[in-house]
């Protein structure tokens, strides 16, 4: 008997199952973000000290995400599956009922080790339930989880702790989490290659993995607020890190049974995958960081407001997403590939074009057609990086896919946070070097500036005081934007610099089904002849050559 039997059941009901709970975790990474002061505040805090209740999530986030295809071959996909869900449900009833911010960072370390395995179990699930001929229908499905979820969490989370409580961002995840149990536990199985408990347990690269990718999470999220090198804490973090990451390496290629399969990486296509969707994580989600502090510092929109700008981006990502996945299964997927690059490419040379007088439409085209960008890059990559991946080193593979996204997306936020604050800081210094008694048109300036707070009741030496703290804000916010443009300008050229790169993705044009054609077969004559004999000889066509040629069907 089977112990595997075969069940019959619409993948979409499987892709609804595991989408719902893996959207939930995705949120839940962007969700927190505005709602940081009101919780620093709850909890008698400071900023700073409250920016950790997102870091301990990444952190404990990037370290399983690694190894959940390892611990699905070792518990069991489904098993996994639940314990991931039950405990990412658990543990959000445990976050919004914190009443201290270490319970609560305590929790969030709990929330990341348990939801980290979602993202990418539910990649595997979907690749393996769908044919391979629809794997761009099953990566249109993965797709608008995982771009809707990031730019609808500062939107979901602005207005949930202006109309009730920061509290309730985590309670949200209670009848997700139920109704995913639910669903799961009856329509997702394991299928027939996983056999659970083979193996031994690598607990050196498990080790080696946290070290590292715990490291440089913290270090990627603490580093501007730290001036990167010019702390101890951070040359700490860097050096840690080293010492993991090159260490795990090493550990993975020698041992009989790594935790994390590097050697997937030998495949061509995949390689390339994973380097492309690290670029993309850096523009991704670095944009999503910069457009909601241009909105908030430069033209006054408050937290909810920035988040609702970002809106378009997802309802041209809805959109358009199903039809790049129809387009994946018909047409080859890198030409799609190269559309999606320079329509991002575009989207971000109109953002650097904003000025201190843009205005809501002048943000809303480009997003939209950001979110078009998206949904043409992220569906065909992912169905190209693993059109060679065989199902039993798919967890595996998924695995290591997500995790490179997380990182291109903290690596790019890390790296363009620093840009804009040091390019603000350059052109500061340099406009306030044409600020002198000298220019006339800084005196000019400063003249009417004085006059319009006199005219407002103001005595002449407050209106000078104000008057000099107004033209100093002034240069500060056109300093500002010129390191916006300079970061949407540099983020524009990175999706050019990609486009050479899709060369190294490996597509197999699909061959049309082969009909059951008659097939000539040579066979000696004595075997022909007796052949003949039992067949009616009006269907036997008899030749006079050495060998005679039947038609077998």
């Amino acid at each position: 008997m089977d112990p595997f039997p075969q069940r019959i059941i619409n993948p979409w009901v499987v892709t609804f199952s595991v989408m719902l709970a893996t959207f939930m975790e995705v949120l839940d990474t962007t969700v927190v973000n505005v709602s940081i002061p009101h919780i620093a505040g709850n909890l008698a805090s400071t900023n700073e000290e409250g920016t950790w209740v997102v870091t301990s999530y990444l952190v404990s986030n990037a370290i399983v995400l690694p190894i959940s295809g390892w611990l699905a071959n070792y518990l069991g996909r489904k098993r996994l599956l639940l314990l991931c869900v039950a405990g990412f449900t658990i543990t959000s009833l445990c976050c919004g009922m914190a009443t201290s911010l270490a319970q609560l960072i305590i929790f969030r370390v709990l929330q990341g080790l348990t939801g980290g395995g979602l993202q990418p179990l539910a990649q595997a699930i979907l690749l393996e339930t769908f044919p391979k001929e629809r794997h761009g229908h099953a990566m249109a499905a993965f797709g608008i989880g995982i771009l809707l979820a990031p730019i609808l969490g500062p939107t979901l989370g602005g207005w949930i702790t202006d109309n009730y409580s920061w509290r309730w961002i985590f309670y949200l995840n209670l009848p997700v989490g139920l109704l995913s149990l639910v669903l799961m536990n009856r329509f997702v199985f394991d299928p027939k290659y996983v056999k659970r408990g083979e193996g031994r347990v690598d607990l050196w690269g498990i080790g080696f993995l946290a070290l590292g990718i715990g490291s440089l999470q913290v270090l990627l999220d603490t580093g501007q607020r730290k001036d990167w090198f010019s702390s101890n804490y951070i040359r700490t973090s860097t050096v840690l890190c080293v010492l993991g990451l090159v260490a795990l390496v090493i550990r993975e290629f020698i041992t009989d049974h790594p935790v994390v399969d590097l050697r997937v990486l030998k495949d061509r296509s995949f390689a390339s995958g994973v380097f492309l969707i690290s670029l993309l994580g850096f523009v991704l989600y670095a944009s999503l960081v910069l457009l909601p502090l241009y909105l908030q510092e430069l033209m006054g929109y408050p937290a909810y407001n920035s988040g609702l700008a970002l809106s378009p981006r997802g309802l041209g990502a809805l959109l358009f997403t199903p039809l790049a996945g129809h387009l994946t299964t018909k047409t080859d997927p890198r030409r799609l590939l190269v559309v999606g690059m320079i329509l991002g490419s575009i989207t971000m040379f109109q953002l650097s074009g904003l000025n201190l007088n843009a205005g809501f439409w002048d943000i809303f085209w480009a997003q939209v057609l950001q979110g078009v960008a998206l949904a043409f890059l992220f569906i065909p990559l992912m169905s190209l990086a693993m059109s060679h991946i065989s199902p039993q080193k798919m967890g595996n593979a998924t695995s290591i896919f997500n995790l490179m996204r997380n990182i291109g997306g903290s690596v790019g936020i890390a790296i363009m946070t620093t840009f804009l604050a040091r390019r603000t800081q350059m052109h500061q210094n340099h406009l306030v070097a044409h600020v002198t008694p000298s220019n006339l048109s800084a005196l000019r300036m400063l003249d009417g500036l004085r006059a319009n707070f006199i005219a407002r009741g103001a005595d002449a030496a407050t209106a000078s005081r104000k008057s000099l703290a107004a033209l100093y804000g002034m240069v500060q916010e056109h300093a500002m934007m010129l390191a916006f443009v300079e970061a949407f300008w540099l983020m524009a050229v990175v999706f050019l610099l990609m486009i050479p790169f899709v060369a190294l993705l490996q597509y197999e044009k699909k061959k049309p089904a082969k009909q059951p054609a008659t097939k000539l077969v040579k066979v000696p004559t004595d075997a022909a002849r007796q052949f003949a004999s039992s067949v009616p000889q009006e269907k036997i066509a008899h030749e006079p050559q050495e060998e005679h040629h039947l038609l077998l069907h």
